[in-house]
């Protein structure tokens, strides 16, 4: 497993949204509507996950290693993970702002078109 501050650098490199930027993209229908749910409350993965994202954000705009809460780091690694993959998988992401790979990747905090 990574360790905490190999996690933090990830992550900060692969969110390319800042709090504000994501959480008006959050606000957006095409992000509301992008993804699957899983618990049955009607809010897909990625939408939870992106009001976490602002959180993390939020609570730790300097990215102070010893700030990061344990659930936040979990949290990133998830994130991690998912950007890592669905990257290397999904070209359309780069290609089509329409597309599901691009809405999902940018609920994550991932907007494919800054890179």
């Amino acid at each position: 497993m990574k360790d905490k501050a190999t996690v933090i650098d990830e992550f900060n490199g692969l969110v390319n949204m800042s709090s504000a930027e994501l959480s008006e993209w959050l606000k957006e229908d095409a992000s509301i509507s992008s993804g699957w749910t899983k618990d049955g409350t009607g809010e897909t993965v990625g939408h939870q996950s992106g009001r976490h994202i602002v959180d993390i954000l939020e609570n730790n705009p300097d990215m102070v290693l010893e700030k990061y809460r344990d659930e936040d780091i979990d949290h990133m690694r998830k994130v991690v993970s998912y950007c890592k993959r669905h990257l290397a998988q999904e070209e359309q992401a780069k290609k089509n702002t329409n597309s599901k790979s691009y809405k999902s990747l940018k609920n994550w905090g991932h907007d494919a078109l800054k890179e």
